[in-house]
């Protein structure tokens, strides 16, 4: 259970640049949002082949009675949650960042992976074992790899990457971004030209914004 607590990259190289597993940075390295980014390889995305059903959740890891869903509920919930028979969420407080709003029904949530499963694939997910995309998908033990904001917010988000999409709170954006970055970084997965240079943009503006991740092991603890 988790706890509560590039600009200028040439556009004629990426077309040339192939998709390529990425190779981990040590996670000491890493520091601040700015030098995460720097430290994300530049590769260009294929979503050939992808199905959602490639990454299987929301599962019970543990054999406790409580789904991945549920999980995250439970560690995010601002005061303790209600949970009813066989581990039933039906009431908590949640504070949305993405949009500063605050829930007390879990039925207004989504569970969001910070990076889309669709951006997972085509970042190098596609080439990882059934095993690996499961832990992806279900991953509690990074802090923001999941994370409950509001449905609305999520939906708009859909598969998109910082480069067409932030969150509505402008002020959210620093920790999104470091969000998003360390959760590529733990994977090893790679970002795209577009996307490096929005986020290298919003790294200028966060200052010291800080970063902080472990890397994912081959089966994802």
């Amino acid at each position: 259970m988790i706890t509560n607590v590039a600009r200028g990259f040439a556009s004629a190289a990426l077309t040339v640049m192939p998709l390529l597993a990425a190779t981990p940075v040590p996670a000491a390295d890493i520091t601040t949002l700015a030098e995460g980014v720097r430290a994300l390889p530049l590769a260009a995305e294929s979503r050939t082949g992808y199905e959602r059903s490639a990454f299987k959740h929301w599962v019970d890891a543990d054999k406790d009675s409580c789904n991945t869903r549920m999980e995250v509920l439970i560690a995010e919930s601002r005061i303790a949650p209600t949970v009813e028979a066989g581990c039933k969420v039906t009431a908590g407080e949640w504070y949305s960042y993405y949009d500063g709003l605050t829930l007390t029904a879990p039925g207004g949530l989504d569970i969001d992976h910070m990076v889309p499963l669709a951006e997972a694939w085509d970042s190098g997910a596609s080439q990882w074992t059934p095993a690996r995309r499961e832990a992806y998908a279900n991953d509690l033990d990074a802090e923001r790899s999941l994370v409950a904001v509001t449905a609305k917010t999520n939906r708009s988000k859909a598969d998109q990457d910082p480069s067409t999409w932030l969150p509505p709170l402008a002020d959210a954006r620093c920790t999104y971004a470091a969000d998003w970055v360390a959760t590529k970084l733990r994977w090893g997965l790679t970002a795209d030209q577009p996307e490096a240079a929005a986020l290298t943009d919003l790294a200028e503006t966060c200052g010291n914004q800080p970063l902080a991740y472990e890397l994912a092991t081959e089966d994802g603890n």
